[in-house]
């Protein structure tokens, strides 16, 4: 992938595999749950903070484990020190997520590397990002998929499968990574859709289906004709570490449900977000797997769907949704 395509993505993380199964961080159980497990896909999403030592942390904190009866759950840093609590000096919960924050280096080094005339080497990258050569390399790989010497070629050598097939909706694509799925579109004409892959990915070597595909790209179509089935086939999608928390999101919407976008946006925690909820849904690649269809407006009208209201009603009547 092109090193403009990754800047453009900024802040990119690769999900490899299936979303988290069962997302949630809306309840109390919920939460607690994920500070038991530290995770931090809940980084950023809440807070807790612990009553016998007076301070807040994130989730993923490798502070020693507080027990139940001292820990209370917040939705911002605000909130916890509004309420007391001093910021945990380990984890610092003020600052963004590490995962945020080490994403955001990789989306600046993209455009130092685009802007320079000659590729910078490892060592000058690794230093505009304040890191070793060797955890540069770590970081650079956990956040693109790709090692460092692909980095700089453009990410040149990735390899997608495709197959552009047609389904009760008209034209469909489906597009894959040996890593999973990395693109599922849909629209009335198959050549803008290819056209739309390659400009996906530039750089990319872009295949066509072989047989054991076409078994892939059956469960695709199999799921755009009943959408309530789900889809048991990993997935290998990149996006802002927001656009990820909203499609993470959209996931655990049932199908048959709707929600609206300031409803996704304060189940992800950012209560005044509906519109950069809006910005994430239009983004998504995949279609009907990551199910932004089932978002709509306040009012619940339906709008705002990249591959057309018509489509998104059409699934929501085969969900049992509208």
């Amino acid at each position: 992938m092109h090193t403009k395509t990754l800047a453009a993505a900024a802040e990119t993380m690769t999900v490899k595999g299936e979303f988290s199964a069962g997302y949630g961080y809306g309840t109390d159980a919920e939460r607690w749950d994920a500070l038991q497990r530290r995770d931090a896909g809940a980084d950023g999403v809440f807070w807790y903070s612990v009553s016998s030592t007076g301070v807040y942390c994130r989730p993923s904190c490798g502070a020693r484990a507080a027990l139940r009866r001292n820990v209370r759950f917040h939705d911002s840093c605000v909130d916890a020190e509004q309420a007391g609590f001093r910021a945990c000096l380990r984890c610092k919960p003020k600052l963004a997520p590490l995962a945020e924050r080490h994403a955001q280096a990789v989306a600046q080094v993209c455009r130092l590397i685009d802007a320079a005339a000659e590729t910078p080497d490892l060592d000058a990258l690794a230093q505009a990002c304040a890191m070793s050569r060797f955890h540069f390399q770590r970081v650079v790989k956990s956040h693109t998929g790709i090692t460092p010497t692909a980095f700089r070629g453009g990410g040149s050598g990735c390899a997608i499968r495709f197959a552009i097939g047609a389904c009760s909706l008209g034209a469909i694509l489906v597009a894959a990574t040996d890593k999973g799925i990395c693109a599922i579109l849909m629209g009335d004409d198959p050549d803008l859709l290819a056209r739309d892959l390659q400009d996906r990915f530039p750089r990319a070597e872009l295949r066509g289906a072989d047989a054991d595909f076409e078994a892939t790209v059956a469960k695709v179509v199999g799921l755009v004709e009943a959408p309530a089935i789900g889809l048991d086939l990993p997935l290998d999608v990149r996006g802002t570490v927001f656009q990820q928390r909203v499609w993470q999101a959209l996931r655990a919407i049932p199908s048959g449900a709707t929600v609206s976008y300031a409803e996704l946006a304060a189940r992800i925690g950012v209560a005044a977000g509906a519109r950069a909820v809006a910005g994430a849904c239009a983004a998504n690649p995949i279609a009907v797997a990551i199910p932004c269809h089932r978002v709509v407006r306040q009012d619940g009208a339906l709008s705002g769907y990249r591959w057309g209201v018509e489509r998104k009603a059409a699934l929501l009547k085969r969900e049992g949704g509208a």
